[in-house]
Parts: structure tokens; sequence; C-alpha cells
């Protein structure tokens, strides 16, 4: 069994950048990334079959709203046998030499309490992007109203209502984190070196992470989309008023405009708990 706190966990809602942060830190000499795994982002949730995958709780834009994907230390999971399964699911595409071992999937941002009881000593990073933006990204992947099976797919404020009931669920676990830091990708972006610097202060880095994987501008069309939205068609405008009228107050709780997607507020915006 392999000492918990060289895991490192990455989690994030889907299309919040947490691919790209995970492959940045597994260029670090000290980080080993899953890699030629085959399987969807390398992602070591699609390796294993000692919890269920997101798609057992609606899948993306959904997993969130379904109690049963919110995992803790009180999961009848949890014991020594399922974290040693774990180990020998993701080993064989881990460079076992390096010290730190990253797993990303974007459902540890709801139970990484789950993890830190396999894997005590272990930390969680956690990427939050606009919920808006976040959430165009996601509707452009499921453009059409009902996919080839039959089954409805998420309207704009039902993905939204999610990134917030999944942020929901991430304040009321942070407290019981030892090991815990939460990036807004905005910050990110905006300063990649300090944000970075602040990673390599939790994982206890001899050297900075490169700086040079984060790409502006990726959120510009999504922003330019939803300003679209307020003077065109009256199905766009609807989509738009449902948002704001439902989600406005949970959105500027972290720092996020719905009048201006690249306005984001200081870092002291953010809730107390995971600053």
């Amino acid at each position: 069994m392999l000492e918990g706190s060289r895991f490192v966990f990455v989690g994030g809602l889907h299309r919040s950048g947490t691919t790209p942060l995970a492959r940045l830190l597994a260029r670090h000499p000290e980080i080993a990334g899953i890699s030629d795994s085959g399987v969807s982002e390398d992602e070591g949730v699609h390796l294993q079959d000692v919890y269920p995958p997101i798609r057992a709780h609606g899948g993306m834009g959904r997993f969130a709203n379904d109690p049963r994907a919110h995992l803790t230390e009180s999961s009848p999971l949890v014991s020594s046998e399922n974290a040693q399964r774990l180990v020998d699911a993701w080993s064989p595409h881990w460079d076992l030499s390096r010290r730190l071992l990253l797993e990303k999937s974007p459902g540890n941002l709801v139970m990484g309490r789950f993890l830190q009881a396999l894997f005590p000593g272990s930390a969680l990073v956690v990427v939050v992007r606009h919920p808006v933006v976040a959430s165009l990204a996601l509707e452009k992947w499921n453009p059409w109203p009902v996919s080839r099976s039959g089954r409805r797919h998420s309207t704009l404020p039902d993905l939204v209502g999610h990134w917030v009931r999944a942020h929901e669920l991430l304040l009321e676990d942070a407290p019981h984190h030892e090991r815990l830091l939460v990036l807004r990708y905005e910050d990110l972006v905006a300063d990649a070196e300090a944000r970075l610097a602040d990673v390599a202060r939790l994982l206890g880095l001899d050297t900075p992470l490169p700086a040079d994987g984060i790409r502006a501008g990726a959120s510009d069309r999504y922003a330019q989309t939803w300003d679209a939205m307020r003077t065109g068609s009256p199905l766009a405008r609807l989509r738009r008023r449902q948002v704001e009228e439902r989600w406005g107050d949970a959105v500027a709780a972290w720092g996020y405009s719905l009048d201006d997607l690249g306005a984001v507020g200081p870092r002291e915006s953010l809730p107390a708990v995971v600053r």
C-alpha cells in the first residue's frame, strides 16, 4: 500500500479546466500523472471498479444532483481493501519512481472526503470556472434538445443549477479537508505563476510548476454568446433571464458576474472556507 500523502487528486466540473491543469502538473519531475491508459482523458474513474462513475448518477451536467454521487468518509466503500484496489488499478499507468501520484476525474469535486478517507494525507485541487462559461461549453457538446437515445439534454438553466449544487457540496465538504486548494480558472489564466505557486506550496514541490500550459482567451467565445442572448431570439432571452433570476445570487457568491462574464471579483470574494 502506498503512503496516502503521495496522492494528489484533481477535480472540477467538465469544461472547467481540469485537464490542462492535470497535464501541466504531470510535467513536473516530482509528479506522475496517469498516462497511456486508453480511457477518456486518462481519468482514473474509468480504470477502477470500486465506486460508480458519474454516468451512474446522470452523467455530465447532472451527477451532483444525485445524493449518491456525494461520497464522504461515512461511505461503506471506505476500506483498506478498496484503497488497495484503486492503487492496483491506477499504478500500471503511473511512473511510481516519482514522489507524487496524480489522478484527475471531474467527480472528485464531490467525493474528496471519500478519497481523503481512503488515502489519509492526500491533497485535493479543485478547479472552478464561471458557471455560464462552463455550461455553455458543455452545452456545445450536446447541441440538440434530445439525444439519439431519446433522452432530454439538460437546458442551460439546468446546467448552471447543477454547477451551483456541485459547488454547494464543495463548500459543505471544505471544512473536512486537511489539504484542499480551490483555484478559479480565471485567476489561473490571469496570473498563472502566482496561482501555480499556491499549488506548489500545497504539494511541497522543490521547484516551480511550468506556467505555460494555460491558454488565455478560451472563454471569449462563450462571453460573446452570452452577450448576444441579451437581445437575441425570444428563446435565447428567456434562457438568459432564467439563469439570472434563479442563480444570480449563488453565482455572485463566487465573485462571478452575469452581466459581464469577464468581470471576476478579487480572490477575497471567494467563500471564506475555500480562499
